[in-house]
């Protein structure tokens, strides 16, 4: 699984997942919602791509910011 997401793009993927997760956690899934459970998993998806560098979307696509091959 080679990378193919820069670091600007993992940034923005923390910050955004981060946002979303805390957010949903802290406003809706608190409320039992459906849509703050949703919430949180993607900002854990997010999260979890800009850890590993990798985006699965991306790969199906075929999109890489990722400079290096």
């Amino acid at each position: 699984m080679s990378k193919n997401t820069s670091n600007i793009d993992r940034l923005i993927r923390v910050v955004l997942g981060v946002a979303i997760a805390v957010g949903a956690w802290m406003y809706l899934a608190s409320l039992g919602t459906l849509w703050g459970s949703v919430l949180i998993i993607v900002g854990v998806i997010l999260i979890a791509t800009a850890a590993m560098g990798f985006c699965p979307l991306y790969r199906i696509v075929g999109i890489s910011t990722c400079k290096i091959k």
